[in-house]
């Protein structure tokens, strides 16, 4: 079948392979033919560095499709069943997921480095986040499948698994932003503008979307902002919306020291900063330790939203059948596996919320 494979950490292209298979499925396990998978920061984070994995390996973790096969142990899924892929599969006995914070379950994520997804003749290779959506077809943890139901698109059920859950978890979930609120978003990608969408259903009155690129700003109204700024002019914005205190919430979605650092002087004394995006394990950030206390500021972290997949797709499904989530909307472009690389280069160009590889 064909998959895109990274052959090494650092490499900025894919190799499109045609000969790769998954490895059987396990008892416990199912196999999937990918119908839709969106492309994600993520993607290149694992490309760079920045995201640890393991290579080579098929990249790719925001998919959606169709079971082909169960293991003879899986009881909760059929051949047939629709589901969106996640890589945060809750194994429902850790201590994390029995104190109700499945969503950082690390069972089967520590699995998926000791236990490769696909073979390339006799070379093993690896599926990213225990994934490996950049193909065909895979084979994952029953836990790893979440059901849709069968009328909503692969390409939607694809984006809730990953950029949605994660953006608009963060709001709802981690955050739980209150009615009436200010909120400031930085960074307009696909999960910065899940974000936004989660601060409109949460009832937030003011959304401040933040982006260098002014062809975001269009799009990040779409979406629920209020109001849109560079970062440059996000100080005067927020001064002149806020009358000098500051945003209630403030979510970074980018991953980068500075504009964690941009989130945190954009809240409120009291107020609370929510870090969505992903960093580099040696990127620092200061704070002087007076202001830490002075200021009583929430720093949060934001893993996956915070968000129990298995109640909160369902809950995103519903928003979107509702119509207070557009995703249909952020999808910028479709594109056959054959074009990954170009989807990547396009990616990294910042000018695009969501591209999704379709599967014929």
């Amino acid at each position: 079948m064909k998959a895109a494979v990274l052959n090494q950490v650092g490499d900025d292209r894919l190799e499109l392979r045609t000969d790769v298979a998954t490895v059987p499925p396990g008892p416990f396990d199912v196999r999937v033919a990918v119908r839709a998978s969106g492309i994600c920061h993520s993607d290149l984070h694992a490309m760079d560095g920045t995201l640890p994995a393991l290579a080579p390996g098929v990249l790719g973790h925001e998919g959606a499709g169709e079971v082909v096969e169960i293991g003879s142990a899986v009881t909760d899924l059929a051949v047939g069943d629709h589901v969106l892929i996640t890589f945060v599969p809750p194994c429902l006995r850790c201590k994390s997921c029995l104190r109700g914070q499945s969503h950082l379950c690390a069972v089967y994520a520590i699995e998926s480095f000791m236990k490769p997804r696909f073979l390339d003749g006799e070379q093993p290779l690896f599926g990213f986040a225990g994934c490996g959506t950049f193909a065909q077809e895979l084979v994952v943890p029953q836990p790893a499948a979440i059901k849709v139901p069968e009328d909503v698109p692969f390409e939607i059920a694809a984006l809730i698994g990953c950029g949605v859950l994660t953006g608009a978890g963060a709001v709802l979930n981690t955050a739980a932003v209150e009615p009436g609120s200010t909120v400031v978003v930085i960074g307009c990608g696909g999960v910065g503008v899940s974000t936004l969408q989660g601060a409109r259903i949460a009832g937030a009155s003011t959304i401040i979307a933040v982006d260098p690129v002014r062809d975001k700003h269009e799009a990040a109204l779409k979406f629920g902002a209020t109001h849109t700024a560079t970062p440059e002019e996000l100080p005067a914005l927020l001064a002149e919306v806020t009358g000098g205190e500051g945003a209630d919430y403030a979510f970074e979605v980018v991953g980068l020291p500075a504009t964690i650092r941009s989130a945190w002087d954009s809240a409120r004394r009291g107020g609370t900063v929510v870090v969505v995006g992903a960093g580099r394990a040696e990127a620092q950030v200061s704070f002087s330790a007076q202001e830490l206390f002075l200021h009583e500021k929430r720093l949060l972290g934001s893993f996956y939203g915070s968000a129990d997949v298995r109640r909160d797709s369902a809950k995103m499904i519903d928003f979107w059948r509702a119509g207070q989530l557009d995703l249909d909307g952020m999808i910028s472009r479709r594109l056959p596996l054959s074009k990954i690389n170009d989807g990547l280069d396009t990616l990294r160009g910042g000018k695009v919320i969501r591209q999704i590889v379709t599967f014929d």
